[in-house]
């Protein structure tokens, strides 16, 4: 082999978990200015959790105390990664709240396996950016109306005409992610859709999604949406 041979330049070093929940929990706090006292309440509840277990089961024996405390701290730790999961995503919706595009991205980035949806709505206002998202899951087809309700609703109902004209017996839903005081959150969108009524099977759920796809969104000025969880707070000076 030659002894010159060139070397493979070497891949950039990706970021450690612990740097990354760091990260993490820097953003958050921008935007969340209770996430330190949630944290430090759901680390030390389950710590002290164990400690009283520890004193009461433990009777003098040190190594089951020891294993007592060591599972309060983990525990305490699961529940602290949780919380600030939960919390992270919450403010990152947030900062794209009202924004063109941000229930494409919950549909996106958000949804369990069971559901089916797309960042490209299926219907767009192109003067007040006003859109349709549709998702399909085990509660049949859910179409979300993204702006105020005066003028989403005229939409929405024109997009379940086309739905119920080539799937009669599909239930249809709507929701509202608006200004509206009764609209929903963005962060509330995914629990919703989970919360509906199981009335398809997988199979059917696949089938349904295929067939609405089919049909086309047309040609529509269709504004992309954002992602959440990319959306990185403005340096201090």
């Amino acid at each position: 082999m030659a002894r010159n041979k060139e070397k493979a330049p070497k891949k950039p070093k990706e970021d450690g978990r612990i740097k990354q929940m760091w990260q993490v929990f820097q953003m958050t706090r921008r935007y969340d200015k209770n996430i330190v006292p949630f944290l430090l309440l759901s680390l030390l509840g389950p710590v002290a959790v164990g400690l009283i277990l520890a004193l009461i089961f433990g009777e003098g024996n040190g190594f089951v105390i020891a294993m007592w405390i060591v599972a309060g701290l983990l525990a305490g730790f699961l529940v602290a990664l949780i919380v600030l999961g939960r919390r992270a995503e919450a403010a990152a919706y947030g900062q794209i709240e009202g924004q063109p595009g941000a229930v494409g991205a919950v549909l996106r980035s958000s949804l369990k396996r069971s559901w089916r949806g797309s960042e490209m709505p299926v219907a767009v206002n192109g003067k007040s950016q006003d859109a349709v998202y549709r998702a399909v899951g085990r509660g049949g087809v859910v179409l979300i109306g993204e702006g105020p309700k005066s003028r989403t609703t005229r939409m929405l109902e024109d997009e379940r005409r086309k739905v119920l004209r080539v799937l009669p017996n599909v239930p249809v839903t709507f929701l509202y992610v608006g200004p509206d005081p009764d609209s929903l959150s963005l962060a509330k969108v995914p629990a919703k859709l989970n919360r509906l009524k199981p009335s398809l099977t997988k199979p059917e759920v696949l089938a349904v999604s295929n067939r609405l796809t089919s049909l086309g969104a047309g040609n529509l000025p269709i504004p992309k949406g954002v992602d959440p969880m990319k959306a990185r707070p403005q340096r201090g000076r």
